[in-house]
């Protein structure tokens, strides 16, 4: 059996993460491999409940620590029951969003380092992806493009200051350069199509 893969997207707001998740498994499914999209917060009922939680309401609605707690929750949730059993089973997952977001994000707000990876290691077990894409464009295109979207479809998080958005692109920087082996940053800019195209090029050593 081909052994399944778990590949992450990550990245500021805007910068078309859940398109490429999409094109992505496409691109892989026509090589003839099985995938599974899934997203954060979110990808298991309990944690698809959970999401409601975060995302919703004012942006003041949870203290920092509570978030971090509500997303190593949910994510304690997917990895169980969503995650694991697919990559037991072979199938390529690919998921809009993982711990690298919970450190970014949480991180902004002055979470340690230390205490999200520990919440992790207990909740998740230390679930890491085999690559993590993070995506970049140029300062404020990916929240411009955000800002575009329906409104219905913005959240607790992309209603933030542009404060709060660098300090959460310093962070995704910081741990790129932490873990070049796991992590490759891409450049999110062009049409979707030529994203794809360097995404897969960046997964070729992964590819059967």
């Amino acid at each position: 059996m081909t052994p399944g893969r778990f590949i992450t997207l990550e990245g500021g707001e805007g910068v078309g993460k859940s398109t490429q998740a999409r094109r992505l498994a496409d691109a892989l499914e026509a090589r003839g491999l099985h995938v599974l999209v899934t997203r954060e917060p979110g990808g298991s009922e309990g944690a698809e409940a959970i999401r409601a939680l975060l995302m919703q309401g004012d942006i003041g609605r949870w203290s920092p620590h509570a978030e971090a707690l509500l997303f190593a929750a949910a994510r304690a949730d997917h990895v169980d029951r969503y995650i694991r059993p697919a990559i037991g089973a072979g199938h390529w997952v690919i998921c809009d969003r993982f711990l690298d977001s919970t450190r970014a994000y949480q991180g902004a707000q002055g979470i340690d380092d230390a205490a999200i990876l520990a919440l992790h290691a207990f909740g998740a077990r230390g679930l890491l992806p085999d690559r993590t894409f993070l995506l970049e464009l140029a300062a404020g295109e990916g929240r411009a493009r955000a800002a575009g979207r329906n409104p219905a479809a913005n959240d607790r998080f992309e209603g933030r200051d542009d404060r709060f958005h660098d300090a959460v692109a310093n962070g995704f920087a910081r741990i790129a350069a932490s873990e070049p082996a796991r992590l490759r940053t891409i450049d999110a800019s062009g049409e979707p199509g030529q994203v794809t195209d360097r995404l897969i090029g960046a997964l070729a050593d992964l590819l059967p």
